[in-house]
């Protein structure tokens, strides 16, 4: 579709990875057949250990959920690029090898710190809801919301996506190697194919309905009999890579201004199912937010991560928060009463995510009061060491009256990645295009978001409140993702976290910095750290880990509907350590961490 002409700085050496051995890195023990949970995975397909870790140390470090998104990072810090080229690169790449769950056609939140300063900055490039989406979006003609499963497919769930955005600011403020660079592994990896893995395979099968009914998804991601290309297969996209060449070549207005936003509103506008309007205007009208970066002291450390319109930010600083009383070092990650409260906290947190998450910039979403002193102090003394909480409310923060939770449509996808150079920087990323494969539209080869399924599909709550995370126009939908960086005493980077996978982001994310900060494990251990999750659903433990030996007696202290379950969980992180960084992926993930700039150690 699109052809450029590129310079010879598109073609900076990758390191080599052959077709073998790329399906060796990405395949873990044989799955079985794909399991599916209404129209989406139930997240049975997320959590197969590697065998084999995946950390690296060296003085510069990139992870990622994909090895050849973190071979991308490397390519780009090997060429003296810094945290944030890598970071930029890996997310590109991410596009191409895991178009299922993340990349150009949908949007993210960075935390980044500046060594050159001592400052943490925040990036907003969540989605945005197009001038046709108002509050009745999601509405059938009777008045009736639609089903999660109508709202997805088509037009209707499409924001205007902020990736590009997001990685032009973020190499314009701290980038050091050219704009066209930033792409070159992507490009080849679109034109030269890569190895679908076992993961992409199952998630490829538990939408091809959805991509069948698209011929521009068909085509690329489907076989000639509409089926999922089988695992080992080369997947090349010639089209993705015109597209990637030309935002090279001309820069993120060739995505908000020119030929490929085009292909964007064509495809919405012509979709089929849910035929929607995203407009050269809301394209064009588009900027990423630059937001306070979220902040609080835990123990002797302080945590920064992402506000709204995250709420997965929040409720991460709210678990920990209200577990900085307990004694969870002495404790002990084995501990069953460190399962115990670690549980009631995240009940706390998800019931006023259910209540409070929004976009700030739209609805009063109070993220002072949910986070102050005494609002902290009172939802931590609900909290019990010797029995659990018959409920768990939502609380009431200064300034707003009383809210109840309501029930929540999550979806297990995304991705994170990170990066830390030689200077100090450190970045943390998570993108996604929210469901697997988004809305099942794509648009000059780029996969296109579901994001606005995010909102509430009623404006008005079931009890008669207003729905904060009502659909409006130029709105951005709350999100769960929850991109951290961990600081020490000296206000020095210690480590860095994020996650994919729906509303479990906020318990991995938690449950990771809790595991390297209170109970000292190392940054792959912290990652691959048996996980619960407890909401107003019950308590689900991650099934075939040694929390199957405490389940009853997490039963015993009080807690309901416990049960095993397969999580969908996909976590990477960073820790400084001795001589420089240590890198580590989610070991139930295809991801890899890679070193960098001599003395790399595995």
């Amino acid at each position: 579709m699109f052809r450029t002409s590129l310079t010879a700085a598109l073609l900076i050496a990758l390191p080599p990875l052959s077709a073998a051995a790329h399906a060796q890195s990405v395949q873990t023990a044989a799955p079985p057949a794909a399991a599916t949970s209404g129209f989406y995975l139930s997240g049975a397909e997320d959590n197969r250990r590697a065998p084999a870790s995946t950390a690296a140390t060296g003085p510069a470090v990139v992870t990622a959920a994909d090895p050849l998104a973190a071979a991308a990072g490397r390519a780009l810090l090997d060429a003296g690029g810094s945290a944030a080229d890598a970071a930029a690169a890996m997310v590109i790449t991410l596009g191409v090898v895991e178009p299922q769950s993340s990349g150009l056609g949908g949007g993210g939140f960075l935390v980044w710190y500046d060594a050159a300063t001592g400052r943490t900055f925040t990036l907003d490039g969540r989605e945005k809801a197009p001038a046709a989406a108002g509050p009745t979006r999601f509405l059938k003609p009777d008045g009736t919301p639609m089903s999660f499963m109508q709202a997805v497919p088509g037009g209707y769930s499409v924001g205007v996506p902020g990736a590009i955005a997001l990685i032009a600011e973020t190499h314009k403020r701290w980038g050091q190697r050219p704009w066209a660079e930033l792409f070159a592994p992507a490009i080849k990896a679109a034109r030269e194919g890569f190895v679908v893995s076992p993961r992409l395979n199952r998630f490829t099968e538990s939408r091809k309905a959805m991509l069948r009914a698209d011929p521009a998804a068909a085509r690329i991601f489907l076989d000639p009999a509409g089926e999922p290309w089988p695992a080992g297969h080369i997947l090349r996209q010639p089209e993705l890579a015109e597209t990637l060449e030309l935002l090279a070549a001309q820069g993120p207005d060739a995505f908000y201004k020119g030929p490929v936003g085009a292909a964007v509103t064509t495809a919405v506008g012509n979709a089929f199912s849910n035929p929607a309007a995203l407009t050269a205007a809301d394209l064009a009208a588009y900027r990423v937010g630059d937001r306070k970066p979220l902040c609080r002291p835990y123990r002797q450390w302080r945590v920064c991560t992402m506000g709204p319109p995250s709420s997965g930010g929040i409720a991460v600083l709210q678990i920990l928060l209200q577990l900085e009383r307990f004694d969870l070092k002495s404790l002990g990650a084995d501990n069953l009463l460190s399962q115990h409260l670690f549980a009631e906290s995240q009940r706390l947190a998800y019931a006023d995510r259910e209540a409070y998450g929004a976009d700030a910039d739209f609805a009063p979403v109070p993220v002072e009061g949910l986070l102050s002193p005494g609002y902290i102090k009172a939802r931590s003394a609900l909290i019990h060491i010797e029995r659990a909480m018959a409920e768990a409310p939502a609380g009431t923060p200064k300034g707003l009256p009383k809210r109840k939770p309501q029930r929540l449509a999550d979806v297990p996808s995304t991705s994170h990645l990170a990066a830390a150079d030689r200077a100090g920087n450190v970045a943390t990323l998570t993108s996604t295009i929210e469901g697997p494969y988004g809305s099942g539209l794509v648009a000059a080869g780029i996969v296109l978001n579901n994001q606005l399924t995010d909102f509430d599909f009623a404006p008005v709550r079931a009890d008669g409140e207003p729905a904060f995370n009502a659909v409006q126009p130029g709105k951005r939908p709350r999100s769960s993702m929850a991109p951290v960086i961990v600081f020490d005493r000296r206000g020095k980077p210690l480590a860095a976290f994020g996650a994919a996978g729906g509303a479990t982001i906020i318990a991995q994310v938690a449950k990771a910095v809790i595991a390297h900060l209170d109970w000292g494990l190392s940054v792959e251990d912290a990652l691959a750290a048996p996980q619960i999750i407890a909401d107003r659903s019950g308590l689900r433990y991650e099934a075939g880990t040694r929390l199957e030996e405490q389940a009853a007696g997490l039963k015993a202290l009080g807690h309901q509907n416990v049960r095993a379950a397969m999580l969908p969980l996909k976590g990477n992180g960073l820790a400084r350590v001795p001589g420089g960084w240590r890198g580590a992926a989610d070991p139930r993930s295809e991801g890899q961490a890679i070193a960098t700039g001599g003395n790399e150690q595995p």
